[in-house]
């Protein structure tokens, strides 16, 4: 069993800490809210005030923040040649910080994989994630194990920076699958379709998508969708729009005309703008509804 500092013990890091905490791991943990903080307590998580305190004894250290250049300021304030760990980020950044973290990790003597993840709160809390993990073959074989009990699929994508890059790629997918599906249950209202017969016949054709048998917008057809909750978040849309962003950057980067994925990361950001930021990105639809 080893010893883990998870630093970022939020919506997402902090159930996937607990799950290392119930397969045994040692969890030393920070996160900078109280809230986050009392919730990782009660799930066992050892809570240290600071996040180089939490990876003092630690042989593993795993970030979960909210952006690139707290990562980086994590591990600058961890990162020591006296001490190599392994470090596992599973937030999502842009790919060329996670390339340049790597290669300061590793100019230091330590180990770094990106490992971004797919599947919300809900995959977080019952360890269903899906990882998507850049780096050497060697790290991720032994960064592997803690992988599996915090996710159900656990992929090695290549060379570090490609965990994020398939991230990018994956929630540019998504965003564009949400809002068509959701233009095609408004147009199915409007032409006196009823909710259940819509999700019946293409949950089983060829529209279907996770966007729809998983998250649909609209209540009652998928119990455990957020539109059950008023869209209480299983991944805000203010997130979603961060990924957009990621994803519109490298594609100027590589000089990749995304078209659908530039009309979805301005439909998100008009969504955000106007204050629904907080919403499961799902909730999209009523922005469809609004529109005539």
């Amino acid at each position: 069993m080893s010893t883990i500092a998870f630093i970022g013990l939020g919506n997402m890091g902090g159930p996937m800490a607990a799950n290392l905490v119930a397969a045994g791991h040692t969890v030393n943990g920070f996160d900078v809210v109280e809230e986050a903080r009392d919730r990782a307590a009660a799930s066992g998580v050892n809570v240290i005030d600071t996040a180089e305190a939490a990876a003092q004894d630690a042989e593993v250290v795993i970030t979960s923040l909210p952006n690139g250049a707290l990562v980086g300021q994590v591990i600058d304030s961890i990162l020591s040649a006296d001490a190599p760990r392994l470090f596992i980020d599973v937030s999502t950044i842009a790919v060329a910080e996670a390339r340049d973290l790597a290669q300061k990790v590793t100019q230091a003597g330590s180990r770094f994989l990106d490992a971004p993840v797919s599947g919300g709160i809900a995959g977080a809390a019952a360890g269903t994630l899906a990882f998507m993990v850049g780096g050497p073959a060697e790290t991720f074989e032994e960064a592997k194990p803690l992988l599996d009990i915090m996710g159900r699929s656990v992929t090695h994508c290549g060379d570090t920076g490609n965990g994020q890059a398939v991230k990018a790629c994956n929630n540019m997918i998504l965003a564009v699958h949400q809002i068509v599906l959701a233009e095609a249950l408004v147009l199915g209202e409007r032409l006196g379709l009823d909710h259940q017969a819509f999700f019946d016949v293409v949950s089983n054709a060829t529209g279907n998508s996770w966007a729809l048998s998983v998250n649909a917008p609209v209540p009652e057809v998928v119990p455990t969708s957020p539109a059950n909750r008023d869209f209480t978040p299983g991944f805000a849309a203010a997130l979603m729009l961060k990924d957009l962003k990621l994803a519109m950057a490298a594609a100027e980067d590589t000089a990749t005309d995304t078209v659908l994925g530039k009309i979805a990361a301005q439909q998100y950001a008009d969504f955000v703008d106007e204050g629904h930021g907080g919403l499961d990105f799902s909730a999209i639809i009523n922005e469809v509804r609004r529109r005539e």
